[in-house]
């Protein structure tokens, strides 16, 4: 198979697409990101990238809690209207009809339209270039009943997420097999 050698590009897919809240009160704020990952086990660490001229940067820093919100494939439309509007501009909240609710942990609202929400708290914000990560230790998950198996752990196919494939959103759900050290014995 021929390669073709090119300039450095992101092109790790496919990517998570999630909804972060922050702020609070009348300041909480939503944004689309596809830089997001979990990056420790123990302790449970997500890691987001977020450019510091975004309006939700200064609304991380100053509040030091964020919520990950993972949304399903009918939110699409919302997901991409939360990437291109500014929180400076528009509650976007209102525009796209999420619901704040009060999380278990955080003071930051989770979006109640979303089957899984991710509590955060910062533990450390590395500079990088055009991005800084965030990295929030998990204090509480949420998940929505609707989206559990009958051994109450997340169905894939009942949550419906979907991934940044380039500039393209893709649904996941098509089952491939399990890792085999979670394979039941």
């Amino acid at each position: 198979m021929a390669k073709v050698i090119n300039k450095p590009a992101a092109v790790l897919y496919p990517g998570p697409v999630v909804l972060v809240s922050c702020g609070t009160g009348q300041q909480a704020n939503i944004i689309t990101l596809g830089l997001v990952s979990t990056l420790c086990l123990k302790p449970l660490l997500v890691g987001i990238g977020v450019r510091p001229s975004r309006h939700s940067h200064g609304l991380i820093k100053e509040v030091g809690e964020f919520v990950v919100n993972v949304p399903c494939a009918e939110q699409t439309r919302w997901v991409d209207h939360c990437g291109i509007a500014s929180g400076r501009d528009e509650d976007k909240w209102a525009a796209c009809g999420f619901t704040p609710a009060l999380a278990a942990e955080v003071q930051v609202p989770l979006i109640t339209e979303c089957p899984v929400n991710i509590e955060c708290r910062l533990q450390q914000t590395l500079s990088l270039g055009s991005h800084d990560l965030f990295i929030g230790e998990v204090v509480a998950v949420q998940i929505d009943e609707a989206v559990l198996d009958e051994e109450g752990r997340l169905d894939s196919a009942k949550a419906r997420p979907f991934a940044l494939l380039g500039a393209e959103y893709w649904q996941i759900g098509e089952w491939l097999g399990t890792v085999r050290r979670y394979a039941k014995k």
